[in-house]
């Protein structure tokens, strides 16, 4: 029997559905579930939901709920962390205080000014949890889904490397099946070799049964009706050559050609929501929250369907991968020791991986395509420096990394970036507890 220990267990979309995606594998039937969150309102729901699932699934499974994450951690086998660290009322401002400086973002929880605050808040608790496992259960495998990936990834192995880790996003598998559908071919018949950083690897080899479909897929570029759903995608594939993962949403904020001014802004992304809509997060956070009570209380009281089907996220078939040793191929994020030769020793990549009995086994890939690695070479330059101030407290890394920032160094003048980073310090104080003893630079 597996323990496996949910870290933000109140994340109730995602602890649903691996739990969900967990017990249909037949090996992980009996699993143990340690369920952990520091809300107790949702982890109370989390609660009902799990003991409804168990049930419904006729499964000798068995769980219980903790605000303890030492408790939750004891002896566990995997560690899955889905966690917000602050809530919307602090994450607001990673959005709204940059928007006044001219950087506007669309998601802003990954890369750039946003994810780089966001690091600043959640690498120090990512990495007290990986030290309680090291501590607790030090053979266990932590499977991350919390943003942003390339940072937290980075800042844990460096703050604790003995532990094992990968990252977890469904971009890479997402883009497949969307690029399998503008083709009309079935998904299982879409090969794909894909390398690079999370939210903005490449598709280096798209085959099917051994046939290139870069040329299918090059001439959707004369399709207007497909492009104006993922416009920034389709403008970085015809420049450079290779199609991008993630939405065309996060994209354009990741580069510095798309968002720098308000008519770039409208060219690109047109229709807003996920193709590029300004501050589209805090949409969507309003939108979940307005109904989060209600929805939750008719599911945990079995007055709305339980979707039992099993996912496409990597999660479950690594973990039954590993308890079986049957492998399994997907995309993950893990540290760059000679996997990406030309991008930095150290940094976060993603790669393809196997998982078998003896945990994940990532790819070497070798060089990407020069262009494509100077891309991501922007974004890890200034996910280096976000990752070292949020280790060790340092406010000049973090205006530096601000600076870095594709799109910010594409809007923002220097000063105007040390003026921003002050207010979003400020806004997040409570939450950066490593920064306060460290005194703002010299005018």
């Amino acid at each position: 029997m597996a323990k496996i220990a949910f870290i933000g267990a109140g994340s109730l979309g995602f602890s649903r559905r691996l739990m969900i995606d967990l017990l249909n594998c037949p090996a992980l039937r009996d699993t143990e579930f340690a369920l952990m969150d520091v809300d107790r309102e949702r982890l109370g729901y989390m609660d009902r939901i799990a003991r409804r699932i168990i049930e419904e699934m006729k499964v000798p499974a068995r769980h219980f709920v903790t605000t303890d994450r030492r408790k939750a951690l004891a002896d566990a086998d995997f560690v899955i962390t889905m966690i917000l660290v602050a809530g919307i009322e602090v994450f607001k401002h990673d959005i709204l205080i940059p928007l006044r400086y001219g950087v506007d973002q669309c998601i802003g929880d990954s890369m750039g000014v946003g994810g780089i605050f966001r690091a600043l808040r959640t690498i120090p608790v990512m990495v007290s949890i990986a030290r309680d496992m090291a501590e607790l259960c030090p053979d266990a495998l932590l499977l991350n889904y919390t943003n942003p990936m390339s940072m937290l990834m980075w800042g844990v192995k460096a703050a604790v490397p003995q532990v094992r880790t990968v990252g977890l996003c469904h971009s890479v598998q997402g883009t497949a099946h969307q690029i399998a559908r503008w083709l009309g071919l079935p998904p299982a018949e879409v090969d794909y070799w894909v390398a690079g950083i999370n939210h903005q690897a490449w598709f280096l080899e798209l085959t099917r049964k051994g046939r290139d479909l870069y040329p299918r897929l090059r001439r959707k570029l004369d399709d207007p009706e497909l492009v104006a759903k993922e416009t920034t995608r389709f403008e970085l594939f015809r420049h450079f050559g290779y199609f991008v993962t993630e939405s065309s949403g996060h994209n354009s904020e990741y580069v510095p050609w798309i968002r720098k001014r308000p008519e770039l802004i409208k060219k690109y992304c047109p229709g807003g929501g996920w193709n590029g809509g300004t501050a589209f997060i805090l949409e969507l956070y309003g939108t979940n929250r307005k109904d989060f009570r209600k929805g939750l209380e008719r599911m945990a009281s079995g007055k709305d369907p339980i979707n039992l089907a099993r996912s496409n996220e990597y999660g479950s078939y690594i973990i039954d991968a590993v308890v079986t040793g049957r492998p399994f191929c997907f995309n993950g994020n893990v540290e760059n020791h000679g996997l990406i030769t030309n991008l930095p020793e150290g940094c976060c990549v993603e790669v393809p991986c196997y998982a078998d009995r003896h945990g994940v086994n990532p790819a070497r890939v070798g060089e990407l395509p020069p262009q494509l690695a100077a891309i991501n070479r922007a974004n890890v330059s200034s996910q280096e420096l976000a990752v070292r101030a949020a280790l060790t407290g340092d406010r000049d890394a973090v205006y530096q990394a601000c600076a870095l920032d594709p799109l910010t160094g594409a809007v923002c003048s220097l000063d105007e970036v040390h003026a921003m980073c002050d207010e979003l310090f400020e806004a997040s104080a409570a939450w950066l507890p490593q920064f306060r003893s460290r005194r703002r630079r010299k005018q």
